[in-house]
C-alpha cells in the first residue's frame, strides 16, 4: 500500500466500532476482537498492531470516489490469542496517508 508507513486509525474507530459491544455492526467484530483478548480500554494496543499488518503486502481493493481501497491479509496476536485477519485501508485522494477502514477474520 503506498506510504503504509504514514497510515492512520481514528481511536473513535477503535473504540466506537471495532471493539464496541454496542454498536449495531461493530459489536459482532468487537466478540470477535475480545476472543483475541483486546478491549476498549486496550485499543492502542489494536492500533499498534493494526499498524504493524499495515506494512504487509497489500492487495488493491478498488477505487471508490473517495480514493483507492486496499486489503491486508496478517496474523494478528491478541493478549490471549491469535487469527488471521483481513484488514481494509484507504488511501483518499490527494492524501498521502492511508485510513484504516476496518478489520475481520480472514475466511
Amino acid at each position: 500500500m503506498p506510504n503504509a508507513g504514514k497510515a492512520e486509525i481514528s481511536p473513535a474507530k477503535l473504540k466506537l466500532y471495532l471493539l464496541s459491544r454496542e454498536h449495531p455492526v461493530g459489536r459482532f467484530k468487537a466478540a470477535f476482537f475480545v476472543g483475541l483478548g483486546f478491549t476498549a480500554d486496550q485499543w492502542r494496543l489494536l492500533e499498534t498492531l493494526l499498524l504493524e499488518l499495515a506494512l504487509g503486502e497489500a492487495i488493491q481493493a478498488g477505487s471508490t470516489p473517495y480514493g483507492e481501497k486496499y486489503r491486508i491479509r496478517g496474523t494478528l496476536i491478541g493478549p490471549t490469542g491469535e487469527a488471521v485477519v483481513d484488514t481494509v485501508w484507504i488511501l483518499p485522494s490527494g492524501t498521502e496517508r492511508p485510513q484504516f477502514v476496518t478489520a475481520y477474520p480472514s475466511e
